[in-house]
Parts: C-alpha cells; structure tokens; sequence
C-alpha cells in the first residue's frame, strides 16, 4: 500500500510539473540620472494571489539579470530595488518563455534609504562585513532545527559532523541574540534550537568583544555566526523531550527546557546514551546515530567525539550522562552577563590490537600488541562572562571558568617483540589501576577605551590560569628479554604524581590614528610568565612490610619549569574601502629556568631572543569575491621534557633523555586564500594554499639496540617544510520550481618534507598526498533527497635513502544519503557509507560497507515523533586502520559499536508567540 502511495505521489508530481509554464526573464538596470549600470540591484518576483516569493535575483556589473523558473500564473509581479533609487514595479505576463523587458531605469529616491533598511524582508543581505539571512525566505521541514536551516542557506556548508563553514570559511563560534550559548560548542545551538524562533542569521568575521567594541579587524580566517531571535519569540517557554530503548541494552534520553523573557535567557539541558553520540539530540532522524569517526583522548581523561568535548571518558563503547543550564541576561543598561554550567559522566571500554613493523637502516624487526582499557570520568565545568558599558566609550569584559574534573582507569598491555626471522627478542606485560583529579581556574578581563571618532583606543588584557592535578597509580609490569646477558625488568609500584601550573598573562594596545579610520599605527606590549612543578614520586612494594614504601629515586621527579617572555610590537594597518594591509614586528625577550629538586646538578636557565613577524592583506573585489593573505614568523622554545637531562626509564623498553642544548624553533608561514560566491548564478568557488618553513625543528631521536630495547632524546633539525592546499567548486541548478541539483567538486593535496633520524642515521622523507572529491545534492520538494559523496585519498612517502622503501597508500570511501518524505508526515532516511584500504595487513578487515537507517513518523499535529533507527543495519562496523612513516607500518583495529535497533519517542512544547513562516515577499539588498 505504501508503494502503491508513493507512486501516485510522484506521477502527481510530474503531472503537476507538465502544467507549469516556464519563464525566462531578462532586462538590465540602469540610473536615470546618471544612466550608468547598477550592480546588485534587487529584482524579484510575486504572485498577485498572496505577495509570496517566486524568485530572486541580482543584477550583474553591467546591470543585467536573468530570472529563470515556472509558475502557474498567468501574471506576476516584478520588484526592482535598489539603495537611494525608487522602487520599481511593474505587472509580468507570462505569456512565452522569453521575455526580454531591455533597459529599466530606477529614479533617484532619498527618502527610501531608510525605509528600505528598517523595513526590508530580503532572503540576503551582504554588507561591508557582514552577510545576513531572512530566516523566513528559506523553506525547510516543519521540525527543521536550525543545523536544517543552515544547509539551506546559500554558501553555507554542513558536514555530517555539524562543522559549519561560509564561504569556504570555517564557523567556530555561535551566538543568540549576540551571546554564547553553552559555551563554545557550536552543535549544542544547532541541533537543540528550533529555526521557527529565528528571525535572521548573521555571519560576520570571529571576532573578541574588545575587538569589536575597538574597531579592530578580527580573525578573517573563521566566522562567527550570530542567530537573532524573532521579536514575538522572546517570551515564553519551549522545548523537547524524548527518549529510546532498543536492542544490547541500547538507549538514549535527551532534554531542553528554554524559558525566553525578552533579554532574559534560561536553557536546561540534559542527556544521556551507550551508542557512542553527543547526548542533546532527540532521536528523530539522523541525529544520534552513533556514527563515530573519530574518537581522541587526552591526557587529562577528558575526551572528544568528532571534536566536541565530553570532559572526560574513552575509546571503543563509550556510556555517557550528561547535563547543563545556561543563563544569559542583561542586569541593567550597559551590564550583561552570560553563565553555563556543563556535567558530564561517562565510562568507556576498549579492547585494541596491532601489529607493528619496525624499519632499521639494516634491519627490521616486528611487534604484536594488545591492551584493554576501562575508565570512569566525570566532568564539571562552569563559564560566566560579564560586559560592563561603562559609557559609550568604555567597555570591560569579564570572563571566569572553572572546571573540575576526576577519572578511574584500568589498563591490561602486552607486547612481543621479533626479529626478522620471527625470533622472540622481548616481551612485556603491564598492568595498571589509576585514580586522578583535575582542577582549573582561569579569568580574563578585558578593558577598552575608545577616544574621539577617529578610531583611536587603548586596550588591556589580563588573563590568569591555575591549573591543578593529582593522580595515583599502581602499576605492575614486566620486561623479559630472551638474551640471558639482559637482565629482566620486574615491578610492582605505587606512583603518586601532583603537578601544578600558573599562567599570568598581560598585554597592552594603543591604536594612533594618521588617517582616521583608515592609517593606524598600533604599539603594544605583552608578557607571559608561566610556571610548572611537577612532583612524581615512587614508590616499589616492600616484601617484608607488605606496604608500597620503598622510595625509587631513579623513577621518581621533582621538576620546577619556568618560562617568562616579554614582547614589545608595532603594527601598522592600513584600510580602505575594498581592502585592507597590516604588518607587525616584534622582538621576543624569553627566559626559561628548569630547577631539579631531585639532581640539582641538572638545573639551568637560558636566556633566549627572537624576531616575530606578521602580515595580513584582504581585497573585495565585489559582494561576491575576495582575496586574504598573509604571512608570519613565529618563536617556541623546546617544552620541559624535552629539556630536561633526566633519563627517564619508566619504560625500560624505550628510555628517554632529554636535550638541554636545545634551540628554539622558528616558524615561516605563509597563506593565500580565494573566495567566491555568486548568488545570482549559484556558483561557488573557495581556494587556499598554505606553506609554512620549519627551523630547529625538534625531533626524536632513537637509537634501537640488539633487543630491539630503545633510547631515546631529542635534537634541533633544518630543512622540514609543508605545503598544503585546497579548493571547492559548489554548482546549484534549480531544474523547476520542485526539483534542484547541486553539484560540489574539491581537491585538496600536500607536500610534507620531513628530516629524521632512524638509529642515528639521518634521512629525509617526502610525503605527498592527493584527496579528490565529488558530492552530488539532488532535492525533490516535499518527495526525496539523494546525496551521493565518493573520496579518494592517495598518499606516497619517498626517502632519500635507499634502506628505506618508498610507500604508497590508497583508500576509497564512498558514502550515499538518502531522504524520503513519503507517505504524509513520514520521513525514512539512509546513510550508507563504503570503506575500502587495500593497505591493510592480512588479518584486519580491508573493505566493509556500513549502513545506518531511520525512519520518523509525525503526529499530534507534529508535536510528538516516533523513530526506529537501525545502527550497522549489515553489521560490517570495522575500524581497522594503517599508520606508517619511515620507521614503522602500523595496523590497529580496536574495539567498535556493533549493530543494534532502537525506538525512541520525542515531544516539543512551544509558549512562545506566532509561530510558523511569515510571509515569504523578500528581497537583497546589497549596500
């Protein structure tokens, strides 16, 4: 029966689509009085019925246009505007398919400047520097959210991960109403907030309150998109529930809770799953469904899910509950205040194996490893940021964070070692139960002071970090090795670590106009001192005791590691209208000291001095093209590890010594970047090159031993550089007023030169990589979605030396999405994703082909869904996975979510005022 529906529905489509009249319309706009061409002149179309939007478009720099689609209408009405020039109107009958209405000219008209810009409903908008969307001008789904939204937009770009850019730029910052929402993750706003409360998206470069207070450029390098909410939506109460339960004991449960009064802003958040997925989603569709690319842990126990923070957990399955509120509020005119308070729980399991093959200039040799992993963490992290106008002219900003944060590990590691005849070297085994803590303080108070009109301000910046942790371990582990001439390594430890940190950090800006708002000369200072103890004691277990009493000095420390550095800089900037220079010199005054408690006769202390650079340059050629580039030279010294002459031998299988002769690394960066995109056509093309020249690069050096036991320590280099570059051409066809295409093309490669050193043998490796794209979006209104996506990834490594052999690595993946919106208030959605390596070892999977599948019906007026989703629905998951470069080849395959179903139900509430689209009678308007 479904079939049977679906089938009526498409052959009433294209019955509908066979009695629509298509149009094409041209003209070109011109001034009357100065009978010169206008670029960017609004022109658009309405049905006379309901004033509801047709098309739109701009016209070119030779005032032309083209307006292209089908209508049933016998007439329409044509609107052309444009900033000072009365707006024309004029009655189009379609009557053939080409209509050539030749030169219209636009009467000058002072008194619409205003009203055009308080009262305009335009799709777009592009100013100077910010480019806004009329949230209304863009039809989605009745439950999108405002991730939906954005993927209408156009030159806006969503990944499956939620990572947004513009324009070929990347998004890494989200406002409401101009202020954070939940801190700094961008998904938790687009996947949680409903696009019906949205009035207009803005999108403007990243930039800092003081920067914007003072008139300062900010990062052109990433945008910030701020979401502004509709005047009748900032009172009341919204939000949704849901939850799910399915098969292995899999589930899921979400929550928000937002309650608006007007400048008032309070969201509750909570959630909670086992399938490996952010929690603030609510079950229906794509969201939640587990498909995990990459997962990172740091050495705080805190964790990352395709790059959003859970604040502590693992690899392989990981169990997370998760919670939050957030307050945003202005207290009285000129005083604002933001607030998130953010928990997280999470456990994880991991089982991981690999198998290793060790290159040595005259020989190689190979290991197998294994390792379970188990952790518990818990994370509590509060941000609050105050804005205090003082006047006009006068801003502080007030930012303090803590974050609180303990974990519990268990580790079980064994390792066999083998030569090239597959003789046993070594072995090891390891065994370990941890417990630490983690606290964090850190503020920063901002203080702008702007004088005159001119542009001239002063700025100062103090930021204040204090870091704390603690840990305790007991660790019990074996080195034996076959050669009898080797004495085996046995232990059975108790650690306790205790480090600590503080970071002060000032800095100093006084802008001088020369040519007001447009030469500035700024001087500025800056200072950092950051300080480090670290404490690690040792202790072995005491057979006659029976207690961990035994101090080990050999495994023990008691580090103090200080880093002071003053910098005095000038910067010149200089803008103009379509574009914009700058360039900063500064000297680097540092000064690092390393106190050993332990080995006093290891402690130093070094004066170091640098030269740091940089320049940026920005051209506009028009609303639809721009040019950046810039250049920079950059000074850090080596850390405390790698400094310190302590031979470290907690490992017995890889000893390390640290290099006090160490130099600094300086750094050459350069970058150039092309951006375009033309509304009128729906085109897009977005480049970029980088390159960046490395000098006393720090690297390891190892050196391997008949037992393949190594030692290692670390030395300055010359001679590594990268290149890297990429571009994206974006095509959107809209076939007929139902169906459109999209076609997206990208490219990207690199060049990485690297030297090293494999057993004290210098060499030098050229790693060259090829990744080739295409993606096609074809969109069938209100009926289906077809997203087809292939990538290529070809990598080659050539060394300069002939032990080494070069390598070459090729890996596909292909990945199909699919939507289908049939039956009525039914949504059935596909992501099928092919993975082949052939460069994988014999014993790990090679090629696997993962399928995930939901579909969501709506009902009680769309307030309630209902979601089967369908995780690995062939149950190939595989994360099998090589890693190589001249000293090994690695393949790793751990342990992964395997198919399960789940049903979940969700709810939304919504108190708010009018709902739903406005009138959709909109135009742009450049200016």
């Amino acid at each position: 029966m479904k079939k049977l529906i679906l089938v009526f529905a498409v052959l009433f489509s294209l019955f509908s689509i066979s009695q629509q009249k298509s149009f094409k319309i041209t003209g070109k706009v011109v001034a009357e009085d100065a009978k010169e061409p206008l670029e960017s002149a609004t022109i658009y179309l309405e049905r006379l019925k309901d004033s509801s939007l047709v098309t739109y478009t701009i016209s070119d720099k030779d005032g032309l246009f083209s307006l292209e689609d089908r209508t049933y209408d016998d007439i329409l009405k044509m609107y052309i505007s444009y900033v000072g020039y009365a707006t024309f109107t004029k009655d189009i009958t379609i009557d053939k398919e080409n209509i050539d209405l030749g030169d219209i000219q636009l009467k000058v008209d002072n008194n619409v400047l205003d009203e055009v810009i308080i009262k305009s409903r335009a799709p777009i908008t592009v100013k100077k520097d910010t480019l806004e969307f009329n949230v209304s001008s863009f039809k989605t789904k009745k439950d999108a959210n405002v991730e939906d939204l954005l993927k209408k937009l156009p030159g806006v770009e969503v990944d499956a991960e939620g990572n947004i850019t513009v324009n070929g730029k990347p998004v890494n910052k989200i406002l409401v109403n101009g202020k954070p929402f939940f801190g700094d993750d961008p998904t938790i706003t687009t996947r949680n907030l409903t696009k019906e409360i949205i009035d207009k998206v803005q999108v403007t470069d990243t930039k800092t309150k003081a920067e914007a207070f003072s008139g300062e450029e900010g990062d052109d390098q990433n945008k910030t998109i701020n979401l502004t909410i509709k005047e009748e939506n900032n009172k009341g109460v919204f939000g949704r529930l849901a939850a799910g339960a399915g098969t292995d004991d899999r589930n899921e449960f979400a929550g928000i809770l937002n309650i608006f009064d007007n400048d008032r802003r309070i969201s509750i958040l909570a959630g909670g799953n086992n399938i490996n997925s952010p929690s603030f989603s609510f079950g229906e569709i794509e969201r939640m469904l587990g498909n995990i690319s990459s997962v990172s842990v740091s050495s705080t126990g805190a964790f990352s899910i395709n790059g959003r923070s859970f604040g502590g957990g693992g690899q392989g399955i990981v169990t997370s509950r998760n919670g939050g509120v957030n307050y945003a509020d202005e207290i009285t005119k000129g005083f604002d205040v933001s607030a998130d308070y953010f928990y997280s729980d999470s456990s994880s399991e991991n089982d991981t194996r690999s198998e290793s093959e060790n290159i040595l200039p005259d020989r190689r040799f190979f290991t197998n490893s294994e390792s379970r992993d188990v952790s518990d963490n818990r994370n509590h992290r509060f941000n609050t940021e105050f804005d205090i106008k003082i006047d006009s002219t006068f801003l502080i900003n007030i930012r303090p964070s803590f974050t609180f944060g303990d974990t519990e590990r268990f580790n079980n590691a064994s390792n066999q070692s083998f030569d090239e005849n597959n003789v046993l070297t070594n072995q090891s085994t390891s065994s370990s139960i941890s417990e630490g803590e983690v606290r964090n303080f850190s503020n920063r108070v901002d203080a702008t002071k702007r004088f005159g009109s001119n542009g001239s301000f002063i700025k100062f910046g103090l930021t204040t970090t204090f870091n704390n942790n603690e840990g305790e371990n007991f660790q019990r582990s074996e080195a034996l090795f076959e050669d009898l001439n080797v004495p085996d390594v046995i232990r059975d430890q108790f650690i306790n670590n205790d480090g600590e940190s503080t970071i002060i950090s000032a800095n100093a800006t006084y802008r001088i106009p020369i040519i007001a708002k447009e030469l500035f000369i700024d001087t500025k200072l800056s200072y950092r001192s950051s300080k480090d103890n670290s404490l690690n004691s040792n202790f072995d277990f005491n057979d006659v005791t029976q207690e961990y009493d035994l101090f080990n000095s050999q495994l023990s420390s008691d580090f103090e590691y200080i880093n002071n550095r003053f910098t005095p800089s000038v910067d010149v900037t200089y803008r103009k209208e379509k574009w914009s220079i700058s360039g900063e010199v500064g000297y680097v005054f540092r000064t690092i000291e390393n106190e050993d408690a332990l080995r006093p006769e290891l402690s130093d202390k070094r004066d170091f001095e640098a030269v740091e650079l940089s320049s940026n340059f920005n051209y506009r050629f028009s609303n639809k093209a721009s040019i950046y580039s810039g250049y920079s030279l950059s000074n850090s010294p080596p850390d405390l590890r790698q400094l310190q002459a302590f031979e470290d031998v907690s490992n017995p299988l890889n000893i390390i010594t640290g290099n006090p002769d160490l130099e600094p690394t300086n750094t050459h960066s350069l970058y150039a970047g092309y951006n375009k995109f033309d509304f009128q056509k729906g085109t897009g093309f977005f480049g970029n090159l980088n390159v960046s020249v490395v000098q006393n690069q720090i690297i390891t050096r190892t050196l391997v031993d008949d037992n393949f036991a190594r030692r290692t320590t670390y030395d300055n280099v010359n001679g590594n550089f990268r290149i890297s570059g990429s571009g994206r051409f974006n095509k959107t066809v809209k076939i007929d007023s139902v169906r459109t295409l999209k076609l997206n093309l990208g490219l990207s490669a690199g060049v990485n030169r690297r030297i090293n050193f494999n057993d004290d043998v210098k060499y030098a490796s050229t790693n060259t990589t090829l990744g080739p794209s295409l993606g096609v979006t074809f969109t069938w209104k209100d009926i289906l979605e077809l997203r087809p996506n292939y990538r290529l990834s070809f990598t080659s490594t050539d060394f300069d030396i002939n032990n080494f052999e070069d390598q070459e690595f090729t890996t596909h993946n292909l990945r199909l999405r699919t939507t289908t919106y049939l039956p009525k208030k039914f949504e059935w959605r596909n992501d099928l994703n092919y993975n082949f390596n052939p460069n994988v070892a014999d014993g790990f999977q090679r090629s696997s082909w993962f399928w995930n599948s939901t579909v969501a019906y709506s009902f009680l007026r769309d307030k309630a869904t209902l979601t089967l989703k369908v995780y690995d629905l062939l149950n190939q998951n595989t994360n099998a996975r090589r890693v190589s470069n001249a000293n090994f080849i690695q393949d790793t395959q751990s342990t992964v979510l395997e198919q399960y179903f789940l049903l979940s139900f969700s709810w939304k509430f919504n108190s708010l005022g009018s709902k739903g689209e406005t009138r959709s009678n909109n135009f742009i308007i450049f200016d």
